[in-house]
């Protein structure tokens, strides 16, 4: 049975304690998410989602620690205290994990993750919700000695994995009396807690070396590809953009404090702590470069990796990009598509990428690069016009699995949705001036 996890996660802590109870061993397989192991190909075959933990028995995979240890009790367990069949308590604890997951943790997730991207905790509305989160707890064991019951259940097991996370950051449980007994109570009865305590005392030491990540200032417009891909690698790489709007519809670039910054006047243009920076590519490999792990899968030091990477840069802006720009682009300034030269252009440019990719998961070798995250923000652009993918089934391939495993789709996907609405209103004025 493999376990694939971090001693610092919560729930990984969780499947621990709970498998523990069921004295159950596990083989535990450790995934470093600050070095990107979770993107590595051999793990996302095993898990899309590509997050921890994951838990793979006998061939079968389960992701997402509550269903993993309810898969656990069901298949493992040689009774059903842990998880009730009994109907009514069964909706008992499958509601306070549901609590845990939605509420609870997700609380401490909003206020103390900004921690390890900027070095501050959240606001205090983030904060006012952790106090929420525990005056419900606090409700829920008036009388009780567990969460969901009267007896220990694998809801107390998840939620103490939680606690004690608030705990280890310092967190005041005796505003809450209920909560701070019942705690104190859990942590003798819980099987596997000492291990659970261990992977929090590593949690607490890379906390306390925590330094405020840098000011870090992203003049874009998030609409365009070059945007998207930064939010992109920013988000992969776990920093956090000061994102200025600069709308170049309106000519925002021209102004003299922008020419300032960058007297070519493009964006996007980074600024970090004084140093401007413009052209997309340029600022992704800078960020992996300052900022990224030592040796980077991003963009690794080794020479042959790193120039078939900048080859697939040049070519996604000198040949792939350049193409959608004279074909699709032509619509922003003319309401109209170019010409069938410029779209042959186009079929060209994805006909190279589709041989790019020939047996190959990732444009620039065996795993996700920058590479693969700007082209995916070139790439995914045709998704505001009718083109269709299909005609290039290594491409189609690669951009269905790059979605899955690249941080910052969703924002990206957010950015093209608003792009999609941006080119329906010129479209429309468009065919407005064309009647009057």
């Amino acid at each position: 049975m493999d376990f694939y996890y971090s001693p610092r996660g919560s729930g990984c802590r969780t499947v621990i304690m709970v498998a523990k109870a069921l004295g159950l061993e596990l083989n535990k397989k450790l995934v470093n998410t600050m070095d990107g192991d979770q993107l590595k190909p051999e793990f996302v075959k095993l898990n899309p989602q590509h997050t921890i933990p994951t838990l793979v028995d006998n061939g079968f995979s389960i992701w997402e620690s509550r269903a993993i240890v309810v898969y656990l009790i069901e298949q493992y367990a040689k009774d059903d205290s842990l998880f009730p069949k009994d109907p009514k308590e069964q909706a008992l604890v499958n509601q306070r994990l549901y609590f845990d997951m939605g509420t609870l943790y997700e609380s401490f997730a909003k206020y103390y993750y900004p921690l390890f991207r900027t070095g501050k905790p959240g606001t205090d509305e983030d904060f006012k919700k952790i106090e929420s989160s525990f005056e419900y707890l606090n409700i829920f064991l008036e009388g009780q000695d567990y969460v969901a019951g009267d007896h220990l259940t694998v809801a107390d097991i998840a939620i103490l994995s939680s606690v004690s996370t608030f705990d280890i950051f310092d967190f005041d449980l005796s505003k809450y009396p209920n909560v701070a007994r019942w705690y104190a109570n859990a942590k003798k009865v819980t099987p596997g807690w000492d291990e659970n305590w261990n992977g929090l005392l590593e949690l607490k030491a890379v906390s306390h070396g925590l330094v405020a990540m840098p000011n870090l200032d992203l003049y874009n417009f998030p609409k365009a590809p070059a945007s998207r891909a930064i939010q992109m690698v920013a988000k992969a790489l776990g920093l956090e953009l000061n994102s200025k709007l600069i709308n170049t519809m309106e000519g925002d670039q021209l102004k003299p404090d922008f020419v300032k910054i960058n007297p070519q006047h493009t964006i996007p243009t980074l600024v970090d702590n004084g140093f401007a920076i413009w052209e997309s590519r340029a600022i992704a490999v800078y960020l992996v470069e300052k900022y990224g792990k030592p040796d980077s899968p991003l963009y690794p030091k080794d020479p042959h990796k790193r120039a078939l990477i900048n080859q697939r840069l040049y070519f996604d802006m000198g040949t792939l990009y350049d193409a959608l720009t004279k074909y699709f682009f032509a619509v922003f300034r003319t309401g109209q598509f170019g010409d069938q030269e410029a779209l042959d252009k186009v079929n060209s440019a994805f006909g190279f990428l589709n041989t790019f990719l020939e047996d190959q998961d990732f444009v620039a070798g065996s795993q996700l690069t920058v590479a693969d995250i700007v082209i995916l923000a070139t790439v995914s652009t045709v998704q505001m016009f009718a083109f269709d993918l299909s005609k290039f089934p290594n491409v189609e391939r690669w951009f269905n699995n790059a979605q899955k495993v690249t941080p910052g789709w969703e924002q990206n996907i957010e950015s093209l949705q608003q792009g999609k609405k941006f080119l329906e209103d010129i479209k429309a004025a468009k065919e407005k001036e064309g009647k009057a």
